[in-house]
């Protein structure tokens, strides 16, 4: 009887013990997710300005948006915002397969915390450009409503727009295809979906873009991992492989005009689900030299020198400036 009273004791102990593990490497996880910019790996001095957290405060706010699939808008902003009178630029981020806004938080709060208005929603399916249209279109509505805490709040002549994933592909079409793609001054993709998957016969049309209609400033990235880059060692055939692979980057980069101001770049030893915080310092730069006239965050990406061509971390690069 002692002897199974000892085992049962053991017994209990090792549980006990393990539970606590998984909890403790639960929590470790959960807050590496949430302050993911303490640990992303920077190689250059804009690059670790930009992935650090901004000096801005951060505040949330949600509205319901009536629609089954958009679910609600989300929108970070810098907390002092209501207290002062300048407007701040805008940036709508499209949703990338099976991760929304809601799992985009800290992401969200990072680049508002440099000073941006940013809004998202619920859609799972913001391929075709509509979801993050109808968030613009709301968030200028709040801008004009007198009784609204973003009343005059929106520089609407600085509005940016970026997405991983599916969500590329969403950046893409509510750019060239939505009713107020015309409204956006910059744009920023990262892993968006190759080009092959848009075909009828693959995914479906709906998929599908047509980059050769971007007419505004576009800085793309991928990672040169299996999921995203593919795992054959010709790039041609790695077609039908990875989601975002080499030879499609090359291939919407050909095609924007040349009169674009473009830049395209891959994260070595960096996968598909971890490009959005991985690129997020450049993102952020991008963003902070197109929508807030920051000049030091441009030496990133201009000029013969620019940061970029010899961080470590980014290969495959390509600008046309």
């Amino acid at each position: 009887m002692k002897l199974l009273k000892r085992i049962f004791l053991f017994v209990a102990i090792v549980i006990v013990v393990i539970i606590l593990a998984v909890v403790a490497v639960f929590k470790y996880l959960s807050y590496r997710n949430d302050h993911y910019y303490r640990f992303v790996k920077t190689d250059k001095p804009i690059e670790a300005q930009y992935t650090a957290l901004g000096p801005h405060k951060v505040s949330y706010a949600e509205f319901d948006a009536d629609h089954d699939s958009y679910k609600k808008y989300e929108i970070w902003y810098p907390s002092e915002m209501k207290d002062r009178s300048s407007a701040y630029p805008l940036v709508v981020m499209a949703n990338g397969t099976g991760i929304t806004a809601s799992k985009y938080k800290s992401v969200f709060k990072h680049l508002a915390s440099w000073g941006f208005v940013v809004v998202g929603n619920e859609d799972e399916n913001s391929r075709t450009g509509a979801s993050s249209s109808a968030s613009l279109e709301f968030l200028l509505k709040l801008n004009e409503d007198a009784k609204s805490d973003f009343y005059g709040k929106i520089d609407v002549d600085n509005i940016g727009i970026g997405g991983h994933s599916q969500g590329g592909v969403g950046t893409i079409n509510a750019v060239t295809n939505q009713k107020n793609g015309n409204l956006y001054k910059s744009m920023f993709t990262a892993s968006a979906t190759s080009s092959y998957w848009g075909q009828k016969n693959v995914f479906g049309t709906d998929w599908s873009y047509d980059i050769t209609k971007v007419n505004i400033p576009y800085f793309m990235v991928a990672g040169t991992g299996n999921f995203d880059a593919g795992t054959a060692e010709d790039i041609r055939a790695t077609e039908g492989q990875g989601i975002a692979p080499l030879w499609s980057m090359n291939k919407n980069y050909s095609i924007i005009p040349d009169t674009v101001t473009k830049v395209m770049a891959r994260r070595v030893n960096t996968d598909h689900s971890d490009m959005l915080n991985h690129a997020d310092g450049y993102m952020t730069a991008w963003f902070m030299y197109w929508l807030k006239d920051d000049l030091q965050a441009g030496t990133a990406f201009f000029g013969n020198d620019a940061e970029i061509l010899t961080n470590a971390n980014w290969q495959d690069v390509a600008k046309n400036h």
